[in-house]
């Protein structure tokens, strides 16, 4: 089943001579539970890719579809809640909030939306993704492999449709980088979880079920 897809995705930035062209008519389907790579250098409109699947920035011109529903058909309030509870995010920065431990920061999302947290569910990520020990510790606390973890945690709490992920090895060393890559494969297995990361790393996107290669705002590869 597909559970993402773009159609003739355009994003421009500018006006006339100064116009820049980030992204033109880009078309991508991706099934439930693939985990894809999109590849691209710095400025191929990679990042700005993820901006537009993801809801955080409205295209030029184009479609985008999660779940079948066209998500810029929203005004940005049902947009918003759309994305908080569908869509999962994974940054380079990891973007816990200092002040919660590593359990707050994991149900935070779920908290906010008073939703109920499944318990059974999120001991199986913990437990997944080896955080058991680390429950009580601040972020602070941790290294930044382990931050990255809790990051994908979180973003796994609320069983998202998708989960992006842009440049989610960026501030950790090779090997950690690695070992973080292999537990988003694993998660994206054991949950059937759909998984799109970002990345200019050729031997990262290669872990992935699938590559999408992205070039001047064009897909060159799928």
């Amino acid at each position: 089943m597909i559970v993402l897809e773009t159609k003739d995705l355009c994003k421009v930035y500018g006006e006339g001579e100064n116009a820049v062209h980030a992204l033109s008519h880009v078309s991508v389907q991706i099934e439930e539970g693939e985990f894809v790579a999109i590849i691209g250098t710095s400025g191929s409109g990679k990042s700005t890719l993820l901006h537009m699947l993801g809801g955080l920035d409205r295209p030029t011109s184009g479609k985008v579809w999660i779940q079948k529903k066209e998500i810029f058909q929203m005004d940005d309030e049902n947009l918003t809640i759309f994305r908080r509870r569908n869509i999962g995010f994974v940054f380079q920065n990891y973007n816990l909030v200092p002040v919660l431990n590593v359990y707050e920061n994991m149900v935070f999302p779920i908290e906010l939306d008073g939703a109920k947290i499944d318990k059974a569910y999120l001991k199986t990520i913990i437990q997944t993704l080896g955080l058991e020990q680390k429950l009580h510790a601040m972020p602070n606390q941790l290294s930044g492999g382990q931050q990255q973890r809790v990051a994908i945690a979180r973003a796994l709490s609320y069983k998202p449709a998708i989960l992006l992920a842009d440049e989610p090895t960026g501030n950790l060393d090779s090997k950690t980088g690695m070992d973080v890559i292999s537990l988003m494969k694993l998660t994206s297995r054991e949950f059937n979880q759909t998984m799109v990361m970002i990345t200019h790393n050729e031997e990262i996107a290669l872990m992935a079920d699938r590559m999408i290669r992205i070039e001047d705002g064009k897909v060159v590869q799928s």
